[in-house]
């Protein structure tokens, strides 16, 4: 586990390192991410669109199933998410690799750049024609009820989705075979989306797309702030606290016991 904990930090070493050489290299791979999982949101919304008119009871496990290519590409092609960097920047900033300011600024560029390339994918995937029809009504009827939707559920289930977000991180840098880490990769995410939890970025393309598209009055710019917000405060706890911190405090644990568990003669040697 130590291994995986140095390789959170150094990611998170070269996530500042990229981000002070620059903004603008920083600023395209978080907008890449952005895109990289809008494309998996387009996927499994194409797939809703065509299992929701005959209600297909295994809808969203097919959808589950198939959002394992949005982690895929962000981690294997190389991209910047702003929900992996709540559990990597906790990390190397508790060990002192990286300052509370560094992760601030990291979270904050991430942010705004996966919400840019969200918007880009959104708006290209309206401008194809392809957004109409049951895919249409589908996006429209998802993105209503998550507008709409009370503060606090979505609060909590930013912080569910994000756990199993960053386990998905956590495993992909902790195993070293690529089959292994597409495989763990696959199975949480496809937890998350069929149990219906909240990811910030990928709901950025969605309810981009239902506010860019013909849509109810329930869809609205203002609807789109009121889910992001708690479901962002939620993947933050969620990757800082229950992936992050939880690694950090039990790595810590170990090299203390280990310290103690130390024969009397080298405990006094170091």
């Amino acid at each position: 586990m130590k291994n995986t904990i140095q390789i959170v930090e150094t990611a998170g070493v070269n996530k500042v390192s990229l981000m002070n050489r620059s903004i603008g290299r920083y600023f395209v791979s978080s907008m890449l991410a952005g895109m990289f999982v809008g494309l998996g949101i387009i996927l499994i919304f194409t797939i809703g669109g065509l299992l929701a008119p005959v209600h297909a009871p295994a809808m969203k496990i097919v959808m589950g199933a198939s959002f394992g290519i949005a982690l895929s590409l962000v981690l294997m092609a190389g991209s910047d998410l702003f929900t992996g960097n709540n559990m990597v920047m906790v990390v190397s900033t508790l060990n002192k690799k990286t300052t509370w300011l560094d992760t601030l600024k990291i979270w904050l560029y991430s942010y705004v750049g996966n919400f840019a390339g969200s918007l880009l994918v959104a708006a290209i995937f309206v401008w194809t024609g392809l957004a109409k029809g049951g895919t249409a009504e589908f996006i429209n009827s998802t993105a209503a009820v998550k507008m709409n939707a009370p503060f606090m559920e979505l609060f909590m289930r930013g912080i569910l989705c994000n756990t199993l977000v960053c386990l998905a991180v956590w495993c992909s840098m902790k195993l070293k075979e690529e089959t292994a880490k597409l495989v763990m990769i696959f199975w949480c995410l496809f937890a998350f989306i069929t149990s219906g939890f909240e990811h910030s970025v990928a709901n950025m393309t969605l309810l981009s797309v239902s506010i860019f598209i013909p849509h109810p009055e329930t869809v609205t710019w203002g609807g789109l702030a009121a889910n992001l917000i708690p479901v962002t405060l939620g993947n933050m706890v969620g990757g800082s606290v229950f992936v992050g911190l939880a690694y950090w405090y039990m790595t810590k644990d170990k090299e203390k016991v280990e310290i103690e568990t130390l024969p009397q003669s080298k405990r006094s040697a170091s």
